[in-house]
């Protein structure tokens, strides 16, 4: 670590300081507030394959690093035992997979909006009935929304318990990948949180 810390000094404290706050775009707000973007487009694919992606723009999510609410909107959306969305597609016999997420940094989510997406994988039968899968995603989302949050502390904790045990039993990664992570880490999260803000949950927040 001395030598480490040698090398870090030399090369970098030559760097001026211009005292310059981070730029934020978060005066930009809606930047997909337009009715182009209400419409269905269709897109012909090189591989033979059947894919329905819906996609919604909202407000930026960042500041919300722990707490984590569309990772836990995803959760819910992505789960595959009873009663799930997948499951009920799976026999009408119309998609294979679904995914729902947000990439959490990047186009995905900054300071100025946050994208959702529900993806879906559809069968043969499931592209020619493609309007009826849009329906079942969004009654589901409705359902959610109806319910909310308040019933589902012990499906967070859950999550919490599950990132917390993928994040102490991780895989070794490459170290030139992991301080480009942690670079990036540095200009999104409190310092405390440099290590864990990309990956655990730290505080239920319904509300959110």
């Amino acid at each position: 670590l001395d030598t480490l810390e040698k090398w870090v000094t030399e090369i970098f404290s030559e760097i001026p300081n211009n005292g310059l706050p981070k730029p934020s775009f978060g005066h930009l707000t809606q930047p997909f507030d337009t009715p182009e973007f209400h419409k269905l487009y269709r897109v012909v694919p090189i591989r033979k394959v059947h894919s329905l992606t819906i996609t919604w723009a909202l407000p930026p999510q960042e500041q919300y690093y722990r707490v984590k609410p569309l990772h836990y909107i995803s959760w819910l959306v992505g789960h595959e035992g009873k009663g799930s969305v997948l499951s009920f597609l799976r026999k009408k016999f119309w998609a294979l997979a679904l995914y729902g997420g947000n990439g959490e940094t990047g186009f995905e989510q900054n300071s100025t909006y946050s994208i959702f997406s529900i993806s879906v994988t559809l069968t043969d039968e499931g592209y020619k009935h493609f309007y009826e899968v849009a329906h079942v995603v969004f009654q589901y989302v409705k359902m959610l929304q109806k319910r909310g949050p308040d019933q589902r502390q012990v499906i967070w904790e859950e999550i919490q318990k599950i990132e917390a045990n993928e994040f102490h039993y991780q895989e070794q990664t490459d170290p030139v990948d992991y301080v480009e992570s942690l670079c990036e880490n540095m200009q999104l999260f409190q310092k405390q949180d440099f290590l864990t803000g990309d990956q655990l949950l730290f505080e239920y927040k319904p509300e959110v």
